[in-house]
């Protein structure tokens, strides 16, 4: 079952955020054999995305997304949807982690 957690990014801006994966157990789980992957939607039907630039330290248990200022001046101001899912070497996809990202309107125009 994904953990969740609500982001804030700034229109206009680089946006990172390193989110942690653990086990049932609480240990760091090892991602070497596997694939992230993170999306953000206005809604669950929206056939937009908005995808992230996804990067794992391998057996450290943690995934980096990334996104550019160019990327997220194009985005509109308000709430939208996300989740990051890992798919293992045999295919298995399992969702880590799901919330709400809000983008906050920018001011400055350089």
């Amino acid at each position: 079952m994904a953990i969740k957690a609500n982001l804030v990014i700034d229109q206009g801006t680089d946006f990172s955020a390193t989110i942690d994966v653990v086990d049932t157990d609480g240990n760091v789980y090892d991602l070497s054999n596997h694939t992230p992957a993170a999306q953000m939607r206005k809604n669950y039907a929206s056939s937009t995305a908005t995808t992230f630039t996804c990067v794992d330290n391998g057996s450290g248990g943690q995934i980096t997304l990334t996104l550019n200022s160019a990327t997220t001046s194009a985005l509109e101001p308000g709430r939208y949807l996300y989740d990051v899912e890992i798919t293992s070497t045999a295919n298995s996809v399992t969702r880590v982690v799901e919330g709400i990202v809000t983008v906050t309107q920018g001011m400055t125009r350089i």
